[in-house]
């Protein structure tokens, strides 16, 4: 007898058929399961206008969260009618109590206070955060990068999938390329000490890793920062050594930022976002953000 999968079973099905990230799929799941419970329990098909704007107003009115959160439960929500139940509520014109939006004021650093931040940054934390400022990368994309993302041949970055999965060609700062080459070397010796334990696969993206499966065990698509440990892929429960934790690596920058006399709200954002503000200060980026990759070459050298 076949067993019916639950609905937020079906939910992270829809999710990863779209390849979305993991931290995607567990906010989607999160606000699904709260619109159900909010209802008590009813079955989403047994609701529709009417329900997704009493719970949006009670998001708004008794929860008082941000605009940003309203409107992520308000996407998870569209998703699961659109993609899992098949009904498009986009023309309902669903309207209900918004959370009250706030314009928020950028906290931008000097170039010379983001060198302080750094300067107290320590270990591979801080290499990494040299990368997201010499680059002007995203964390998750300093965090996603592997070693055949690092072109030494043509001093190059490559940077696959990242924000609407869109992949781009970054020049790589030279005065970091010998620690680069050292942390390449790290990672080959600890990926030898792996295959020797029995381990040393790696997460592949799509379906890499059914059309190739000894991918996963080859140097070249090991992480260029991995944890210090084995963990257990929590979509495969497979062990493998992943790349370090997002948590891990904002935390080391907040204890750097609070070692200095620097009090600013310190955010990771602005280290890699800290070019285009000099540069556009200075006048050197006219409108095309290749000027942008071109002027970036030569900041650490």
């Amino acid at each position: 007898m076949e067993v019916k999968k639950k609905l937020l079973d079906i939910v992270r099905d829809k999710i990863r058929v779209k390849h979305y990230s993991l931290s995607t799929e567990k906010t989607y799941v999160h606000w699904v399961k709260h619109y159900i419970l909010f209802h008590d329990k009813k079955h989403p098909k047994e609701m529709g206008k009417m329900q997704i704007e009493g719970f949006l107003t009670h998001l708004a009115v008794d929860k008082k969260v941000s605009p940003s959160t309203q409107n992520q439960a308000f996407s998870a929500i569209l998703f699961l009618y659109k993609e899992v139940l098949a009904v498009d509520m986009s023309k309902e014109n669903i309207q209900s109590l918004r959370a009250k939006e706030r314009k928020h004021i950028p906290v931008v650093l000097t170039k010379d206070e983001v060198m302080e931040v750094i300067g107290n940054v320590k270990v591979i934390y801080n290499l990494m955060a040299l990368m997201m400022y010499g680059c002007g990368l995203r964390m998750s994309e300093v965090l996603s990068l592997r070693i055949k993302d690092i072109d030494m041949g043509f001093d190059k970055v490559y940077i696959w999938d990242s924000k609407s999965l869109k992949d781009r060609i970054i020049p790589l700062p030279m005065k970091l390329k010998n620690r680069l080459l050292v942390q390449i070397e790290f990672v080959e010796e600890q990926h030898l000490r792996d295959l020797k334990d029995g381990y040393g696969g790696v997460h592949l993206p799509y379906a890499l890793d059914r059309k190739a499966p000894k991918s996963q065990f080859e140097t070249k698509w090991q992480y260029l920062f991995p944890m210090a440990k084995i963990s257990k892929d929590p979509r495969s429960e497979a062990m493998r050594r992943h790349h370090i934790h997002p948590k891990t690596f904002g935390r080391n920058i907040t204890v750097a930022s609070q070692k200095t006399a620097i009090h600013k709200k310190s955010l990771l954002i602005s280290l890699g976002t800290l070019t285009l503000h000099i540069y556009f200060k200075q006048g050197l980026i006219l409108g095309r953000f290749k000027s942008y990759l071109v002027i970036n070459r030569w900041r650490l050298r």
